[in-house]
Parts: C-alpha cells; sequence; structure tokens
C-alpha cells in the first residue's frame, strides 16, 4: 500500500499490488477460503482498490461501523458519513479465522483480493437502517432489514487486479488517472455532475451555466455499478451521454464511468459522493433537482431538498473539501424558445417541462418525444432501448396461497395471449418449477426466497428477448416479490397479479388435503398455515377466484394489459 499525492484532492490510498507482488498473492491463496462478491460488494472493493474511497483501506470493523452509524466519523475521529462494511451470511462468518486472510473473488471466481481478516462481527443493522433510511420503520427499512445479511467481516485489503469491464473501457479512468487528465487539461477548478438519468436539452444547459459561472470544466460521472431500481440501463444511458457531449463546447466537459452503487443513502449518500468525488479530484460537485424537489435519492430512497443537501456539505465542508453547486432548475419558454431558470419565468411565457415518467409513458405509446425537450440522437437511443409497449415483452407474475387458482387462471392467460399471437408465451407454473429448476430446494425461508430469484432470472430474460413469461408460484414473501420486480423491469413490462382467494376457500378445494397435512403437523413450513403469507400492497391486479370464474378473472388480467398498451384486442 502506497500514497499518491497529487494537486486534486489530497492523499490516495492505492491498494492495488504490483506484478510480483499480486502473482505472489495469487500462488500463496491457492488453499484460503474464499468469499464470492455480489455486485454490490464488488463495486464497493473497486472503489476501494483504485483510492475513490480514501482514506479507507479496507472494510470496516465493528467500532467504526457503530461510530458512522451514530456520530458520522470513524471510530479514530475521521469523517465518514455511511458504512462501508463486506457483509457476509453466518454460515460463511463460522468458517473464517481472524489473523488468517480471505480470498475475494468476482462472481466468475477469478481472484480480485485478498483480505486479511482482523474482525467477523454482527452490525447493528437498525442503526444502519437508520443512518442510511432515516427511520427503522416502513417498507423501505424492512427490506434493507430482510435483505442485509446478519455478520460482516472487516480488514484490510489488497488488490491483486480490478474488476474486468469489458464495456467503455476508454472511459473508466481511475481517480489517479482522472487527476493527470484534469492537469493536462488545465483544469484547476472541476465540476463532478454524478447522475444515473439521462441528459436531456434542460440537463446539458444547466451544467453548462454551471460550469462557465465556475470557471471549472465539466466532469460528466454517471454511476454505472449498480444504479438505482427503475433507472434506464447504464449502456444506453452511457450512449446517450456520448450523444450529449458535442453539444457541450468543445473546452468543457468530458465524461468518464463511475463503478459505484447507488445506496439510496439520501443526504449522508451525498456527503459520500462528495468524498468520492474529492478523491478522483473533483472541487465542486453539482446536485440534480428531479423535478418533485428530491436530489440524489432514486426510487425508494428518502428525499431531500436542495436546501437540506447543500446544509448536510456545508456544515462539514472542512472535512470533505468539495463545495456543493445545486443545479438550476430550467423549464423551456416557448415563446422566447430557449431555457430559463424556472424562477425567471414571467406571466407571459409558455413554460413548457416533461417528468420523466411523461417520457416513459410517450416512448411507451410511440407518441414521440419533443425536440425541444431533448436531443435527435438521444430520443433514437432511448427508442432502440424502449420500443413501444406492444412491442415490448412482459412477465405475468401471479401470487397467492396454495389452491388460490394461480395454476388455472396462468393457464387460462397463456392460452389467451397465444390465441392472440404476435409473442412466445413461455408458463413457469410453480410446481413444474419445483420440479425440473429447483428440486434440490427445501421450503425453508431462504430456499423459499432462492426458488422464487430462479423463476424471476428466467423470466427477465425472456422479457428481455421479447417474450412472454407467465410466473404462478406461492411467493409468500414481499421483499423477494420486490426483487422480481426490479430484475423484470430494466428488461420490458411487468405485472404482479394477486389471487386473493381466501385460505378457508383455498382449504375447501385442497384436493391433495396440503392444508389438513399441514393443520396436523406432517407437513413443515406450509404458507398460510405455519408460514406466513405477506399480501402484496403493491399488486396491479387483484382477483378473488371464490367471486369470479376462472374466465372473468383471466379477463380481468387482460383488461388491465390492454389498458397498458402490452396488448389490444386485436393482438397487434
Amino acid at each position: 500500500m502506497d500514497h499518491l499525492i497529487t494537486p486534486y484532492g489530497g492523499a490516495l490510498v492505492a491498494l492495488l499490488a504490483g506484478g510480483e507482488r499480486a502473482a505472489e498473492i495469487r500462488e500463496l491463496s491457492r488453499g484460503w477460503p474464499s468469499i464470492d462478491l455480489e455486485r454490490r460488494q464488488q463495486c464497493d472493493l473497486e472503489l476501494l482498490l483504485t483510492g475513490a474511497l480514501s482514506p479507507l483501506a479496507g472494510f470496516m470493523g465493528g467500532a467504526d461501523h457503530a461510530s458512522v452509524c451514530a456520530t458520522m466519523r470513524l471510530a479514530g475521529g475521521r469523517f465518514w458519513p455511511l458504512p462501508v462494511t463486506l457483509d457476509i451470511d453466518r454460515t460463511t462468518a463460522d468458517r473464517l479465522v481472524v489473523g488468517e486472510p480471505v480470498a475475494l473473488r468476482d462472481a466468475e471466481g477469478v481472484m480480485l483480493a485478498s483480505l486479511e481478516v482482523e474482525e467477523v462481527f454482527e452490525p447493528d443493522r437498525e442503526a444502519e437502517a437508520l443512518a442510511l433510511l432515516g427511520k427503522t420503520d416502513g417498507a423501505e427499512a424492512a427490506r434493507f432489514l430482510r435483505r442485509t445479511p446478519p455478520c460482516a467481516v472487516a480488514g484490510t485489503v489488497e488488490g491483486v487486479q480490478l474488476p474486468v469491464h469489458h464495456d467503455f473501457r476508454e472511459l473508466r479512468l481511475t481517480p489517479a488517472e482522472l487527476r493527470r487528465m484534469f492537469a493536462r487539461l488545465g483544469w484547476r477548478r472541476v465540476l463532478a455532475y454524478q447522475t444515473h438519468r439521462t441528459i436531456h436539452r434542460a440537463e446539458q444547459a444547466a451544467t453548462e451555466r454551471a460550469a462557465q459561472a465556475l470557471g471549472a470544466g465539466l466532469l460528466i460521472h454517471p454511476v454505472v455499478g449498480m444504479s438505482a431500481p427503475g433507472d434506464v440501463d447504464h449502456y444506453t444511458r452511457v450512449r446517450c451521454y456520448q450523444e450529449v457531449l458535442p453539444h457541450y463546447p468543445a473546452y468543457l466537459a468530458r465524461l468518464n464511468l463511475l463503478p459505484a452503487a447507488v445506496r439510496g443513502g439520501g443526504a449522508r449518500e451525498a456527503l459520500l459522493h462528495a468524498i468520492i468525488h474529492r478523491n478522483h479530484g473533483c472541487s465542486h460537485l453539482a446536485v440534480e433537482h428531479d423535478g418533485a424537489g428530491a436530489v440524489l435519492g432514486g426510487p425508494g430512497a428518502p428525499g431531500f431538498t436542495h436546501a437540506e443537501a447543500r446544509e448536510a456539505v456545508t456544515a462539514h465542508a472542512a472535512d470533505l473539501g468539495v463545495e456543493l453547486v445545486a443545479l438550476d432548475e430550467l423549464v423551456w419558454a416557448d415563446n422566447r424558445r430557449r431555457f430559463i431558470a424556472l424562477g425567471e419565468a414571467a406571466a407571459g411565457d409558455r413554460v413548457l417541462r416533461m417528468t420523466a415518467d411523461e417520457v416513459r409513458q410517450r416512448l411507451a405509446e410511440g407518441s414521440g418525444i419533443p425536440d425541444w425537450f431533448s436531443f435527435p440522437g438521444v430520443v433514437r437511443e432511448l427508442e432502440r432501448r424502449h420500443p413501444v409497449r406492444r412491442s415490448q415483452g412482459f412477465t405475468v407474475f401471479f401470487t397467492g396461497l396454495s389452491g388460490s387458482g394461480k395454476s388455472t387462471i396462468a393457464n387460462g392467460l397463456r392460452v389467451k395471449l397465444l390465441e392472440l399471437g404476435g409473442r412466445g408465451v413461455s408458463l413457469l407454473d410453480g410446481d413444474l418449477v419445483r420440479k425440473h429448476l429447483s428440486s434440490e430446494l427445501g421450503f425453508s425461508k431462504e430456499h423459499r426466497d432462492l426458488n422464487i430469484r430462479r423463476i424471476g432470472f428466467v423470466a427477465s430474460e425472456i422479457t428481455r428477448g421479447g417474450g412472454v413469461a407467465i410466473c404462478a408460484p406461492i411467493a409468500p414473501y414481499d421483499s423477494v416479490r420486490h426483487e422480481v420486480r426490479e430484475m423484470v423491469r430494466p428488461c420490458g413490462g411487468f405485472v404482479l397479479v394477486h389471487v386473493a382467494t381466501p385460505i378457508e376457500v383455498c382449504e375447501r378445494r385442497d384436493r391433495k388435503g396440503m392444508y389438513a397435512k399441514a393443520r396436523a403437523g406432517i407437513i413443515k413450513e406450509f404458507t398460510g398455515v405455519s408460514d406466513p403469507y405477506e399480501v402484496p400492497e403493491d399488486a396491479d391486479v387483484r382477483v378473488d377466484a371464490s367471486q369470479m370464474t376462472p374466465d372473468e378473472a383471466v379477463r380481468e388480467v387482460l383488461s388491465h394489459l390492454e389498458r397498458e398498451g402490452y396488448i389490444s384486442a386485436e393482438g397487434e
């Protein structure tokens, strides 16, 4: 480990080993235990290895975790807003030994780094939820607490290699490489524009105006590691950014990709982003406006206003070394044929603006994006990625108790969609999936969730290919249903159907006697009897097979698909 000193942003803690040392670590690691990193963990590791999370030299331990959650300072007193931990399940935790090394690997088993185990501990997850989300109750906090493993391992890391990215390699400069580029360009001030959204004309004008007012170069620095749920995939976004670049003055803007994971941490995340951009050599961080008063949050994250973000960053200015710049909210003054700040609009101005939801709706309907709103190249990319809904693949995901009628309704829907034609239709019935895809799994919560994730993955691939996936498992838990929705949505449409047949009716219909066996204790972990069923609050369609025939239930689902534009009565 060494420290790189540059004129931009102070010292970087570099954690990548040199060639001979890297080869030595690989050789020594043959007998070590391994941890296969999930996508979010791999993003954190990459930021650590490149120095983007300086002064951290590894993953936090228990004392740092508790101190950061409570006071936004490491145990030693250094300012730090959010925990950066390597979370692991209890089985993995039990096989690690303090003082011994472990290999950190990507999903394909490639070794990325070694970690010297200093501590294995159980973080206070409620304190972490409070720090991240600002609360410990509600659906977001419940999902966080359910999906976050109970244990964590702390220790210094030594990198063998950075994760391999096959896409946009020329746009993946490290903090040290960016600093050198700024020096070559003569940029003494650098305004970072970190975004996980598409840049349209208003954002381009606002960032150009802000950079020129500062006398700064503009670094467009989109998050591409793991962005917020519902965001456009980063491949499409980067192509859109490349279309926007020529519209800036030639000297002003550069594009680089940030391999970070969006945490949804509100104002604290803004502070972490400020540190990351200081380490990349930036002097200022732009905060974008989303049209609803929230910034740097993303769907499901706690919103916070420009004033709150400025207050948070200003309060810690001495710790951060980066200034926050709130971008003007620009609107199109049609009578003036130019963008103006919202506060500059006069009584006679014909002001136009468009929300992200309206853009998505126009793309889905094929009604076109007006030229005043975006650039032709950006619109072309978005239309390529988001064809009209009647051409998209989609997933219909049924959930309900055993015996509720899911399979019957799902089969009826499959037949009607095949009758309409135009797309391939695949049925992923709960029992059939258990037989052919998940035969080795039991009925513990962990195994149930894994089974549903497998169904979600298959459905997402069918949807991505333009087909229709009809899924009919019990899927009793809200958190994993939410995961499946977010897995499928980037690929096409997702419709959640709750078959809300009362349990008394399900028991009367039970031809196999499963409920009776469950109530007698013969079958363990049976949903609705000895295991819970969490009623979905976010269902798009709700049907009750005790109040309608299967044909009527199928008609309800088809009507929803027609209203949303996925199908038409003529099957177009």
